[in-house]
């Protein structure tokens, strides 16, 4: 079958595949377009969901308190190259990698903990950008480095557990547990608590911006440190890749705590370039056999050892042995 456009005809066959070819540069080059539908906060649910806890040094600043609709509303893109290349104003950091507004009082403190091994490009540039991007955000935040110092298979979620440890002796509210290679585009993604667990990734752009599937919990959340506690943490047998983050997901699921997400515009990331990790060849078994651990597998059976704490200047490193 032909058909005539202007003075040239055409097959079908033709027409179709030039279509579907189009549609997929578009997929490409604008994937935003596409993002998943999934439950989400919208703006104005946003706000009331927030959890105003901060630890005790904030609480004796007599200064007014920091607002954050503005952040919000504008949402301004900060993934530019005047917040990548170098940190601004970099006295305003405090030994540890701690900072807070000094205008006003922070209605937020938050612990950010990043399980690293081995990762020295990417950490460059997540310890550059976060430290520009979270300022603006008027938080009190501390970053945890925790490294893993020995050969073992990478265990990503007992570097959470034992960073969720560190941060608690500093009295930190909430935790973020986020991977070295991921960094928020919007301003308007608070690294803060809400009253649910958050997913704070949703809208990746190694996915085109799609979640690809609802049950995924993994990349960059946020959980009360008390939610953490209620479920034991996150499993401690997870070496390697993969498992870990379906397993916590299905421990907050086994207490009745559902999760919570922003709209898409306030969850978008990148991902920065990496080698891929050697992957668990026992996460299926393990998550077979997760509902049965809970209790038992977790902050409560925690066994690590702490070779050394440092106090750099833009972040508290663990060197940890597991």
């Amino acid at each position: 079958m032909y058909i005539r456009i202007y003075q040239r005809k055409y097959h079908l066959v033709e027409i179709t595949t030039k279509f579907t070819c189009a549609l997929a540069l578009i997929y490409i080059c604008l994937p935003h377009r596409f993002a998943s539908h999934y439950n989400y906060l919208s703006l104005k649910q946003i706000e009331n969901a927030l959890v105003s806890q901060v630890t005790h040094n904030i609480t004796l600043q007599h200064l007014e308190e920091c607002s954050y609709g503005d952040i919000l509303t504008e949402n301004r893109y900060m993934y530019g190259a005047q917040y990548r290349e170098e940190i601004l104003r970099s006295e305003e950091i405090l030994a540890g990698g701690e900072y807070y507004p000094e205008k006003c009082r922070a209605r937020f403190s938050t612990a950010i903990i990043v399980p690293y091994r081995q990762r020295e490009e990417q950490l460059h540039s997540f310890l550059i950008y976060m430290h520009n991007y979270l300022r603006h955000q008027r938080i009190h935040y501390r970053i945890f480095l925790v490294e893993q110092y020995d050969q073992k298979p990478f265990n990503r979620a007992k570097l959470f557990n034992i960073g969720s440890n560190i941060a608690a002796e500093y009295g930190f509210p909430c935790l973020i547990f986020s991977d070295v290679d991921l960094l928020p585009l919007n301003l308007g993604s608070l690294y803060v608590c809400t009253q649910l667990p958050r997913h704070m990734c949703s809208a990746l752009d190694m996915w085109r911006f799609n979640l690809p599937y609802s049950g995924l919990f993994g990349g960059v959340v946020s959980i009360r440190t008390e939610q953490f506690r209620a479920v034991n943490g996150m499993s401690n047998l997870y070496e390697g890749w993969g498992g870990e983050d379906d397993d916590f997901y299905e421990r907050l699921q086994a207490r009745n705590i559902d999760i919570c997400r922003f709209a898409p515009a306030f969850s978008e990331f990148t991902m920065l370039r990496h080698k891929a990790e050697e992957k668990n060849e026992n996460r299926v078994a393990l998550l077979r056999a997760g509902v049965l651990r809970h209790k038992m597998d977790g902050l409560n059976s925690l066994m690590y050892d702490e070779k050394e704490r440092r106090i750099h200047s833009l972040f508290t490193h663990i060197l940890a042995e597991t």
